[in-house]
């Protein structure tokens, strides 16, 4: 006898234990999110230099900087606070009611709320809300595939009084928090809830491996704090010799710190930050999810893409292929369309008898819809027949039988299914007829197909035998069926090839059936097969032998699904790994990127995973791939001009002062520049489109940096030819002027003008680009083109923004000509492209005659 819980033990227990729910990380709160986005450099350098102004008793131009410092940290708190992820590893994946018995009363709680020791009533299509020991049940089967990726139903018996109440250690007397019954009833006591359940486990190990980051963000923290750290000191260096040579140290503080925010390279996280998230807006409105942004960028490096079969290559829905038996055949793909011979009657309708109903599995699904389909209008649909009792699977036979009464016949009629060997074995046939119905069921399953055998047995006995075994069956055929291949599959396949991505399979099925799939799908099947009992003799160094050859791995379990992510990590590749399984979390979140199925995947591969394909549209993880790569050519684009645009702001900064020239930047020249152009500038280059080769040419290599010498070097030519231009303006225009503030300004319009030239001319890298009539217009180019043009115009002719920037307002002889300098430094900037090692191989691509 097992006593259920009371209401009183059993919210004792929920008080002691927690919920029945899985744990889900926690967000930054606003004022620590807050406090990270307030430290960063640049606002820390601009607050200094707003202090120094007041000092100066320059209380306009503290202001005007306090100002933008607080707006600007605004917009990026907001930024911040709208795409912070909350990474909750799982939710919960149980059904939002439980059937409990609690105070002799059947009622229904919710899951959450349930508690070990509670006694839960499970019938078929409930999904079990918390890892139980059986108690009690009738013909039960359960689907684990989300936990063992096994497609097939697991038979499930009642364990005796003692081993109920004892620490449960056999799976058959179990069922597991987030699987589905889908056959019979069953009553059973709750051993394991939350994170302590199996499902709860699995949320522990992805927890466990943590998230990196990408080449790329490690890359530029380590170029920025380089950067910085040389900045740092030019400045010190700069400040303590201005302050020695004219004694008056507040204006040599300002020049030093007036050179730190020029030096330090802010620019660049902003500009992977807008590159990623903008990538990401563009893949969402493509139906991919990105939950973890970082790897957009990763995509396009992407050289190994491991796929489950089930649901990714699959389209996870059972349906009836072919028919056959001794005298007649059916097959769907030549016979569509017409009627089923009479010979296929019978074998269609003993099938379909020998199935529920109210099918919860999809293989019975499916032989119901091709009933329904291929016997309508016909006596062989029996829906007034009545179910007497069934047997059902057992590990000892592999078919199940169902014994019917006819309204209007005396004798009772069995249909039986099951595994071929299993209805041949029932049918007591001959070693010839065996050998035939055998190897055709080989030759089926040899197709990809999942093979039924169907038999059928009359009884007039009062009493009905305790083992199937002893009805005299009949074999009626075999019946084969398909989880049909996705129609998007082999063209995705076959661009992932043309592309330099290597496709491998990663499934639970049979080898057989996973190299027709393989075949069907367009994947290398000649290159061998390796199961899950061969991969577990392996030793590491064996396993990554064979990884090179190997592109079909079968009857995989779910931890080695794991193993094999890691271990062709461990070769130097780029991992990208398809799942939609509860079984696929930890691979998913051991691959580099890790991309779910989001239609029909679970929550558990969809929280594990960086990409989720909203529509289960397999081609669709192309457009993701065109995305990365597109995502890492513009970013070096966008750093060339980073780079390009730096070196005149550094110069500037610094020759003035050795010269002893009056500081021809300030600190609200250099915020203009930070705030106007180079944010627009990421905009532009981020919206400039894919090349239209780059799906035919390999992966960049995983060892690819973003910052290399091909990008430095076109950058330092492009700035250093700027720089010289530049001073040569400011030279001029003070000789010509005699005023300091006018050349000033002068200089600073051409400064302007030339970094929208360096946004043209890098936008393409291509040295046969033509400087004009371009047809692939960027419109982000025009429109930021003319909102800084109407911007310098604000500063240069409203007199009070004009004397914060200490400018005197040019004559128009003097604008026209200095039109001209921009345009002459645009024809510098294209003539870089054909500079040595400046050509597309500063785009990360090989260089073609």
């Amino acid at each position: 006898m097992h006593h259920d819980l009371s209401e009183l033990e059993a919210r004792a227990r929920l008080v002691r234990d927690g919920p029945n729910a899985l744990p889900v990380s926690g967000r930054r709160g606003a004022l620590r999110l807050l406090g990270e986005v307030a430290s960063e450099p640049v606002f820390l350098l601009l607050l200094a230099c707003g202090a120094i102004y007041m000092a100066l008793g320059d209380r306009n131009e503290a202001l005007m900087l306090l100002g933008f410092v607080c707006v600007v940290i605004a917009i990026t708190f907001v930024q911040q606070r709208r795409t912070e992820h909350s990474l909750a590893a799982l939710r919960e994946l149980s059904s939002p009611q439980a059937l409990v018995v609690r105070g002799g009363t059947p009622r229904k709680i919710a899951s959450r709320e349930l508690v070990c020791g509670d006694i839960v009533l499970l019938a078929e299509g409930d999904r079990v809300p918390a890892d139980m020991q059986l108690v009690a049940a009738a013909n039960l089967t359960v689907d684990e595939s989300m936990l063992t990726g096994e497609s097939v139903p697991v038979s499930k018996l009642a364990g005796s009084s003692s081993a109920a109440d004892a620490a449960p250690h056999d799976s058959g007397q179990q069922v597991f928090s987030g699987t589905l019954v889908t056959q019979g009833t069953a009553c059973g006591r709750v051993v394991a809830t939350g994170e302590h359940s199996n499902l709860g486990r699995i949320g522990k190990s992805l927890a466990a491996l943590g998230d990196e980051s990408t080449p790329i963000q490690k890359e530029t923290r380590q170029v920025v704090k380089r950067v910085a750290i040389v900045g740092l000191a030019l400045a010190g260096m700069l400040a303590l010799s201005a302050g020695l040579s004219s004694g008056d140290w507040l204006h040599g503080l300002l020049a030093g710190l007036t050179l730190a925010m020029a030096v330090l390279p802010e620019e660049l996280p902003v500009v992977l930050t807008l590159f990623l998230g903008l990538g990401a807006w563009r893949l969402a409105r493509e139906k991919v999810l990105t939950r973890s942004i970082p790897a957009v960028e990763l995509l396009g490096a992407t050289t190994v893409l491991c796929v489950d079969k089930t649901g990714t290559l699959t389209a996870n829905r059972m349906a009836v292929r072919r028919l056959w038996s001794q005298t007649a055949a059916w097959a769907a793909e030549q016979d569509a369309g017409l009627p089923l011979p009479e010979a296929m009657h019978a074998l269609l309708e003993f099938a379909v008898l020998a199935s529920h109903r109210r099918a919860f599995d999809p293989m019975e699904a499916a032989i119901g819809a091709c009933g329904q389909q291929l016997l309508a209008n016909t006596e062989h649909l029996h829906h007034d027949w009545t179910l007497l009792d069934d047997y059902p699977l057992s590990p000892a036979m592999l078919a199940m039988s169902r014994v019917w009464q006819s309204p209007d016949r005396h004798e009772l009629m069995i249909a039986a299914k099951g595994a071929p060997e299993a209805i041949i074995e029932l049918c007591h046939l001959d070693a010839e007829r065996h050998a035939a119905i055998a190897a055709q069921a080989a030759a089926m399953a040899g197709d990809g197909l999942r093979v039924l055998g169907v038999a059928r047995a009359y009884s007039v006995a009062a009493r009905l035998p305790d083992n199937q075994h002893d009805f005299a069956f009949v074999f009626l055929g075999l019946l084969a069926l398909e989880d049909p291949l996705r129609p998007e599959v082999p063209q995705a396949i076959a661009e992932c090839r043309a592309a330099g991505i290597r496709v491998v399979m990663i499934t639970g099925d049979h080898p057989a059936t996973a190299v027709a799939v393989a075949r069907q799908a367009g994947l290398i099947a000649d290159g061998g097969v390796m199961t899950g009992a061969e991969l577990g003799r392996l030793s590491d160094g064996e396993l990554s032998q064979r990884l090179a050859e190997t592109h079909i791995f079968c009857r995989v379990q779910p931890e080695q699904k794991l193993r094999l992510v890691q271990a062709f990590r461990a070769r130097g590749e780029v991992v990208a790994m398809t799942g939609d399984g509860v079984n696929d979390a930890p691979a998913l979140k051991a691959a580099h990127i890790g991309v779910a199925m989001g239609a029909r995947g679970t929550d558990v591969a969809r929280q594990a995973a960086a990409l989720v394909l909203l529509n289960d549209d397999f081609a669709s993880l192309l457009t993701a791939v065109r995305y990365g790569r597109r995502v890492f050519a513009n970013l070096r684009k966008a750093i060339v001009f980073v780079v390009a645009v730096h070196v005149p702001i550094v110069g500037l900064s610094m020759l003035p002062v050795m010269l002893g020239w009056p500081m021809l930047l300030l600190p609200v020249h250099i915020l203009f520049l930070q705030l106007i152009i180079d944010p627009a500038c990421s905009v532009v280059f981020e919206a400039e489109p894919l090349e239209s080769d780059a799906m035919t040419l390999p992966p960049r290599p995983a060892q690819a940096r973003l910052f290399d010498g091909a990008v430095l070097m076109r950058g330092l030519w492009q700035g250093s030819g700027l720089l010289l231009m530049l001073l040569a303006v400011y030279a001029l225009a003070r000789f010509f002027s005699g005023s300091d503030d006018m050349a000033r300004a002068l200089m600073f319009s051409v400064m302007v003008l030339s970094n929208l030239g360096l946004i043209f001319a890098n936008r393409r890298w291509n040295r046969r680009a033509p400087l004009s009539g371009r047809s692939d217009a960027n419109r982000s180019f025009i429109w930021i083109s003319a909102a800084t043009m109407l911007l310098l115009g604000g500063v240069l002719a409203v007199p009070a923004i004009s004397r914060l920037f200490a400018f005197a307002t040019p004559t128009p002889v003097m604008l026209l000509l200095g039109v001209g300098v921009a345009g002459v430094n645009l024809l510098w900037f294209e003539s870089v492209k054909w500079l040595p090692g400046s050509g597309q191989r500063a785009a990360g691509r090989p260089l073609r005659a």
